[in-house]
């Protein structure tokens, strides 16, 4: 190939290129980042207030696994948690509160680029401080808290959403000031709470770049230092081409990690189902009957033994179970069909959740689930929610109220002299 026909071939892939190239720097799925934000934080929360009364046994320092098994445990796991920094009870006490703070946080999207890394921490310390407890759920939090700092997960249903709405968007009111308090030297402008919470950061990394995994200690301050960058550029900067870079940089980030999560989810549920397929009381179609006659995964001993004795049900659920499974990630591509196997995917976790007594790895799993809805549907459920408020502050009409209505509609019309 000589160099004439090279040229405009190389001219028309990067002109292909260029036009692609807005649909990667905007942000996709901006919906279902919001569920996916909202549900895993609502997770975590409801985990952490079941296990407070037993926390200490759990991660704390009554647990079984020692302060010492657990060290040499986390070092042959290669794993991270700074519960190991101390053995006492206040540093115990102080994580595990701040990990509940920051799943609240998390929930209503209140400061979320630094809330979500504060619950990556707390749920990743408290997990691997102790391994060795759980039912599953337990690793699907531990991934899908690393993809959510990634993602912009708030830029809709969130505080954080509601406060840039509510900020000047002219670049010269924040230049220079508008009268109202919110000039360049004001500190009406500044973002005083996350300046505070960026400002006291250090602190905990210095005390971590000796103890933790180098790769955890520099991906924590470049955090660090791409928050400060990026408060920097959006006060000063607003209509400066470094500021649209990185905008641009943080969409392709999030659209990157929102596809990683659905191969996550699919490489799950294929991985699980395939599994299912190679054991011989999956092929018979009589593994659920024996997982209903388990004492551990029975929270209701008649249901699961009602259930148990229904032979075509337990057969069928059996090999539909496998079916959804092995079948998902194939059907991505057809929209019905897909949308059919989610709705039943996720009423099998609620079942499972309710039968079996595993509910934190049902509701992870659904909450995966759901980044896969249609954007249709969470739109107007979003706007269905959002209407209950307002319809909760306007008062009913009163009973004499609608008698007077009654009553002057009734009445003959009459017409005022000109």
């Amino acid at each position: 190939m000589n160099r004439s026909t090279l040229l405009p071939g190389l001219s028309g892939l990067a002109a292909r290129l260029a036009g692609r190239l807005p649909d990667i720097t905007t942000v996709r799925a901006p919906y279902q980042a919001a569920v996916l934000r909202i549900g895993l934080a609502a997770v975590c929360l409801a985990f952490l207030l079941r296990e407070w009364p037993h926390r200490h046994v759990l991660y704390g320092n009554r647990s079984p696994l020692s302060y010492d098994l657990a060290r040499i445990l986390v070092e042959e796991e290669g794993s991270f948690t700074v519960l190991l920094w101390s053995d006492g009870q206040l540093w115990f006490e102080t994580v595990y509160t701040l990990a509940t703070a920051a799943a609240v946080a998390v929930l209503v999207g209140w400061r979320t680029r630094t809330m979500s890394v504060l619950l990556m921490v707390g749920m990743l310390s408290l997990e691997n401080r102790n391994s060795l407890v759980g039912d599953g759920g337990d690793n699907v939090i531990r991934i899908m808290v690393i993809y959510l700092v990634l993602t912009r997960c708030a830029e809709v249903w969130s505080l954080d959403a509601r406060r840039a709405r509510r900020r000047p968007r002219d670049g010269k009111r924040l230049a220079d000031g508008d009268g109202s308090g919110a000039g360049r030297g004001s500190w009406g402008a500044f973002d005083i709470p996350g300046l505070v919470l960026w400002a006291l950061a250090p602190t905990p990394l210095l005390a971590l770049s000796g103890r933790a995994p180098l790769g955890w200690a520099l991906a924590l301050w470049l955090l660090w230092a791409v928050l400060g960058v990026w408060y920097v550029a959006d006060r000063w900067f607003p209509r400066h081409e470094a500021r649209a870079v990185l905008d641009a940089a943080a969409s392709m980030l999030h659209n990157a990690a929102m596809l990683v999560v659905a191969a996550q989810v699919c490489l799950i549920y294929a991985t699980a189902g395939w599994y299912k397929i190679q054991g011989s009381r999956w092929q018979e179609g009589s593994a659920l009957h024996y997982v209903l006659h388990l004492d551990y995964f029975a929270p209701w001993p008649s249901l699961s033994a009602f259930l148990a004795s229904q032979t075509l049900l337990v057969l069928g659920l059996t090999y539909g179970t496998v079916i959804v499974q092995v079948a998902f990630p194939f059907t991505l591509a057809h929209r019905k069909l897909k949308n059919v196997l989610l709705a039943v995917m996720i009423l099998e976790h609620l079942g499972i959740s309710v039968v079996l007594g595993i509910p934190l790895l049902s509701l992870s799993m659904v909450v995966c689930d759901a980044v896969f809805l249609p954007t249709g549907l969470l739109v107007a459920l979003g706007a269905r929610c959002a209407r209950l408020p307002l319809r909760a502050r306007v008062p009913a009409p009163r009973e004499a109220d609608r008698d007077t209505e009654r009553d002057a509609d009734r009445a003959p019309a009459t017409t005022t002299p000109g």
